[in-house]
């Protein structure tokens, strides 16, 4: 049975060493295992190369026959916890990284205060993924980022984006009065999780404007992004929830705030085909309980 867990898990993540750190052991043992299984059943189950991992004919088959029984299981022993004082368990979550600061670090003290047998294992990344594929529990994304094939539940309001600059910035190349006077700044560009490049969104009096701003410097880490609008690099377009504590404190200033545009708020999303687990609902409770962004 043993072998048979770690075979589906490396064909979940298509990766010994991935497969590895969802387990807990190393990807020589999983190795062994594997050798150990497929001379017992006399049929290869997968290809493997230097670079990739791959099912054989025979491998789909056996994981097409065994995977949803090993996750009913797997929900048969989570649906224990109501029988428990404490829930215990394991929950993985992949979240962009604005997700992480605004939504999971407000909320994740309290979890572990109060669930303290419940490990949470959180991968933030603004890279568009699969999260079943990654072997991910749940997701946490902006509304409109969220696949359609997923039940999703709202974590949050809206939420508005501005544009922010420091004085020293503002003092030397002026304030836009308009989004199309971007044109002639320094703007701190992002790039989204497909890798292509944002194009700013405005929007006033029912008229919308995308905006490809210029600037030398292109990013993905909202942290960095704050440091270089500090140090006057620049003018960066970000949630107003980052930037409000730097605002408060004059280190950074809002501009064109008449066109600021509100966003959808973040979604936690899962699959529909798996029980949801006990760990993620006490979590998903939890924030709506908190309300760290409003809802």
């Amino acid at each position: 049975m043993a072998d048979f867990s770690y075979f589906l898990a490396i064909a979940k993540h298509r990766s010994f060493r991935r497969a590895g750190l969802e387990l807990g052991v190393s990807a020589s043992a999983l190795s062994h295992s594997l050798k150990g299984l497929e001379a017992r059943l006399g049929v290869r189950l997968l290809n493997r190369t230097n670079r990739s991992v791959t099912l054989t004919a025979a491998g789909e088959e056996l994981l097409g026959g065994i995977g949803a029984p090993f996750e009913a299981i797997g929900s048969a022993v989570d649906g224990l916890n109501r029988y428990r004082a404490e829930p215990m368990g394991k929950i993985r979550l992949n979240v962009l990284e604005h997700a992480s600061s605004l939504i999971l670090g407000p909320v994740m003290p309290a979890f572990v205060e109060r669930y303290p047998d419940i490990e949470v294992d959180v991968t933030v990344t603004n890279h568009l993924v699969d999260v079943t594929a990654q072997g991910a529990d749940a997701g946490i994304r902006y509304g409109r980022t969220v696949p359609e094939d997923m039940i999703a539940q709202a974590l949050s309001g809206e939420i508005r984006w501005v544009v922010v600059g420091s004085p020293a910035y503002l003092s030397r190349f002026g304030t836009p009065d308009h989004p199309r006077a971007l044109a002639d700044h320094r703007c701190l560009r992002i790039r989204l999780g497909d890798d292509s490049v944002y194009r700013w969104e405005f929007e006033k009096d029912g008229e919308g404007l995308a905006i490809d701003a210029p600037g030398a410097i292109t990013l993905d880490d909202t942290h960095f992004a704050l440091n270089l609008v500090a140090g006057g690099a620049g003018l960066a377009y970000l949630p107003e929830p980052c930037v409000g504590p730097l605002v408060a404190r004059g280190v950074v200033c809002t501009v064109l705030s008449d066109w600021a545009p509100m966003g959808a708020g973040f979604h936690i999303y899962y699959s529909s085909r798996r029980q949801l687990p006990t760990g993620l609902r006490l979590l998903i409770d939890l924030i709506r309980e908190l309300r760290p962004l409003g809802l």
